[in-house]
């Protein structure tokens, strides 16, 4: 009798181990643990870092489209000289790039 006693103990006594492992390794390392929490953190901030400077890409482009379409001569002139590597005779023109 004292064996199956003292065999139910340590049963139960394994049995909170193993169950307090599982809910602690699942916790730190699991899917949706403080590991994976941060990595997503890490890949939300990237991603709103790549949405502003979408963002600001595109507003760019709104006030080009926006200077072509309501005709700046100044802009089409920048646009038409850089394209087309086009100048007077008197000018000089230095390439930056």
């Amino acid at each position: 009798m004292w064996l199956i006693e003292s065999f139910k103990k340590k049963k139960l006594i394994l049995f909170n181990i193993f169950l307090t492992l599982y809910i602690g390794i699942n916790l730190v390392g699991g899917e949706r643990g403080l590991v994976s929490y941060f990595e997503k953190k890490t890949i939300y901030q990237e991603l709103v870092k790549e949405e502003i400077a979408l963002k600001e890409e595109v507003q760019d482009l709104k006030h080009k489209i926006k200077l072509i379409t309501n005709n700046d001569l100044d802009y089409l002139d920048m646009l038409y000289r850089e394209k087309l590597r086009y100048g007077t005779k008197e000018e000089v023109l230095i390439k930056l790039k």
